[in-house]
């Protein structure tokens, strides 16, 4: 059951660097069984050159497949149970080849491969899975017996290199950050990088909307959080006004829980500011300091009261990291502008134009 979060983002991952490959089925039915393969995967008739961009994950996909990727490391039994998805898939084959008159050969059965972030040597000696080192498979992917076509895959244990970034995406804490900085420095005209940085985020905001986070899920959202973040900045940029306000929209509800008409009223003045801003404002700032720096209305310097000059310096220390003596010694020259004219100026302007505003 703890695996089903992770199934759906794995499924839809997988299937989106494995499409342009070939034919990609997920949650696809064990015939006569109350199972299901996460994803399936069939190449195409012509290979495609994007199996050498996705590097060890393009060598799997070479030939029919199964994926089974996990978010904890399994147990036996679910190793086996695995297994067992094979087998029927193989025998659902063999049915099909005998209809047609024709034989299934060793090189058409399909090949199971089970995604993990790490493996015991318990796990690896039980089944007796060694590395393949002939075939140039490397450290971290562990074969069965030939005949059972299965092999582990340690995500933990895989080189650090280009051609294991897409699958240490699926691994957990470090290996996973890692992999997540590096897909984020990737050019920008990286086939796959927007559309995984896309998925990444929405199962970061899907990951956030719990009610209940475990210590687990509170170390996914950190890993993901930098995805998230560049995938919206990104977003932002490229200036399409409904998909910047769906960002907004999304990130308040994250954070908020749900978009009541206060913060609803404040998206617009929202939207007019540079993304990077926007972005450290989004998730720093309270929500009674959202309302008070973008809302509307003759009220907002009373909202401000007596911790007015504690607003102001927690504004400054998001936008800029401190508050050092120069910004420090120009607040009490702020305080004397009212809210209207404050505000634009500490939400728009560079430190260095801060100080040479306050600075007469």
């Amino acid at each position: 059951m703890t695996r089903q979060p992770h199934d759906q983002f794995a499924k839809q991952y997988l299937e989106e660097l494995l499409a342009p490959l070939g034919t990609v089925e997920t949650s696809r039915d064990v015939p006569s069984e109350v199972r299901q393969i996460d994803v399936w995967f069939i190449p195409a008739p012509s290979p495609s050159p994007e199996f050498e961009t996705l590097g060890l994950l393009g060598k799997m996909a070479a030939t029919t497949c199964l994926f089974e990727p996990f978010r904890n490391a399994p147990t036996p039994v679910e190793v086996r149970s695995c297994m067992l998805k094979l087998y029927s898939v193989e025998a659902e084959l063999l049915r099909k080849a005998r209809r047609e008159r024709r034989s299934l050969s060793e090189d058409e059965s399909p090949r199971l491969w089970i995604l993990s972030p790490s493996c015991s040597q318990r796990l690896l000696d039980g089944f007796c899975a060694k590395l393949n080192q002939s075939e140039n498979w490397g450290e971290g992917v562990y074969f069965l017996p030939e005949f059972q076509r299965t092999a582990l895959v340690a995500i933990n244990q895989l080189p650090i290199n280009q051609d294991t970034l897409w699958l240490r995406v699926l691994g957990k804490r470090r290996t996973q950050q890692q992999a997540i900085d590096e897909l984020i420095g990737l050019p920008q005209e990286n086939p796959q990088r927007r559309n995984i940085l896309e998925i990444l985020a929405n199962w970061r905001i899907n990951v956030g909307r719990s009610e209940r986070l475990s210590n687990a899920d509170r170390e996914l959202i950190m890993n993901l959080s930098p995805a998230y973040v560049k995938w919206r900045e990104e977003a932002v940029l490229e200036g399409k006004l409904e998909e910047r306000r769906q960002i907004v929209e999304n990130s308040l509800r994250v954070r908020f829980g749900e978009l009541d008409e206060e913060l609803e009223a404040i998206i617009a003045p929202m939207l007019q500011l540079p993304p990077e801003v926007l972005t450290r404002l989004l998730f720093s700032l309270s929500k009674q300091e959202l309302l008070l720096w973008f809302g509307e209305g003759s009220g907002q310097d009373l909202r401000l009261g007596e911790g007015k000059r504690e607003k102001v310096e927690n504004l400054l220390r998001v936008r800029f990291g401190e508050v050092d003596a120069e910004l420090a010694d120009k607040i009490a020259a702020m305080l004397q502008l009212p809210h209207q004219q404050l505000t634009p100026l500490l939400l728009t302007r560079s430190r260095e134009e801060l100080l040479e505003r306050f600075g007469r």
